[in-house]
């Protein structure tokens, strides 16, 4: 079986990528592809000698697509979430949205349903400490913890009145706080 890795290695060429996307519409014509791509028929039939030998194509010159659902099989799933993002008074439901954008502790993107956003803004927000005032370094700082693009999180933080900002300063001003 091909690792992904090796697949990743086979496929990054873009020949050979040229190659299985012809196979993956029907066998590889190799006079017609050839000159499709401008190459020479000796130059093609090593290509796809390499992809037949790694159990890309079928020796019909069709893509084994058994071959690319294992390769996905394969891969390393995403992390779950890290228990300590949801160890506090999340129900289930909220944990279960939570689960979904968050791989480990890291933001794998923001959700575009806007239900699903606010659990995850709502998060984000417990990570300021209510009655703080941030400089807006540290807030960046904070949210790129979680996810590259931090001023989007601190902008919808901001537009759902999670966060205020006034004179430069931040500070928490929604989602839930911890009971005194």
């Amino acid at each position: 079986m091909l690792e992904p890795r090796d697949y990743l290695s086979v496929t990054v060429d873009p020949l050979r990528l040229a190659v299985l996307g012809h196979a993956a519409v029907g066998p590889v014509d190799i006079a017609g592809l050839a000159n499709d791509l401008g190459i020479s028929e000796r130059k093609l039939q090593e290509i796809v000698g390499k992809l037949v030998g790694t159990g890309l194509l079928r020796r019909d010159l069709t893509l084994d697509r058994d071959a690319l659902r294992a390769v996905a099989r394969s891969l390393p799933k995403d992390a779950p979430i890290d228990p300590d993002l949801i160890a506090q008074g999340w129900s289930e439901e909220e944990a279960r949205t939570l689960g979904k954008f968050f791989t480990g502790s890291r933001l794998k993107q923001i959700p575009t349903q806007h239900a699903k956003r606010l659990v995850v803004l709502e998060r984000l927000a417990q990570e300021f400490e209510p009655g703080r005032r941030y400089q807006e370094k540290e807030v960046d700082f904070t949210l790129q913890l979680f996810y590259a693009d931090y001023a989007t999180l601190r902008r919808y933080l901001i537009d759902e009145q999670f966060m205020t900002r006034a004179d430069g300063v931040y500070w928490r001003s929604g989602g839930r706080f911890p009971e005194q």
